[in-house]
């Protein structure tokens, strides 16, 4: 279970962030899917050998996202995205438009053109999705 999923305690991101990261990464690359049912807090810590409260911590940080759902008495699993958007959505658009706009001015200083920003873009969708489409640089 969770094999897909690796922590390191080492690391300077925490742990439960790490969680957070890789679930929402295997949701946008399509390894989870909505309605993929997730392993119980209890589990999935078992799995990956960390406290069940590290885990809870994540799924509590998941579900205020809206990535997952916990349906009482059956479990958790993957939501539908854009069914029920976080409250926090136009927080978070704004967000990202400020980090692709940082990305957009660094691109230019280091001299890459449009397309060239844009195939990266695309790269980086592509590497999230396990490699798919893969183009050159």
């Amino acid at each position: 279970m969770a094999v897909w999923l690796q922590v390191d305690p080492r690391s300077p991101t925490p742990v439960y962030q790490q969680i957070v990261d890789g679930i929402k990464g295997a949701v946008a690359a399509g390894w989870l899917k909505p309605g993929d049912r997730l392993p119980s807090v209890r589990d999935f810590a078992v799995s990956l050998a960390i406290n069940h409260n590290t885990v809870a911590k994540a799924y509590q940080e998941l579900e205020r996202s809206r990535v997952i759902e916990v349906v009482r008495g059956r479990g958790t699993f993957v939501a539908s995205p854009g069914q029920r958007p976080p409250p926090d959505v136009e927080e978070r658009i704004e967000k990202l438009r400020d980090t692709l706009r940082l990305a957009w001015i660094e691109a230019y200083h280091l001299g890459l053109v449009e397309d060239e920003f844009e195939r990266m873009f695309r790269q980086a969708r592509d590497d999230a999705r396990g490699g798919e489409g893969k183009e050159g640089l």
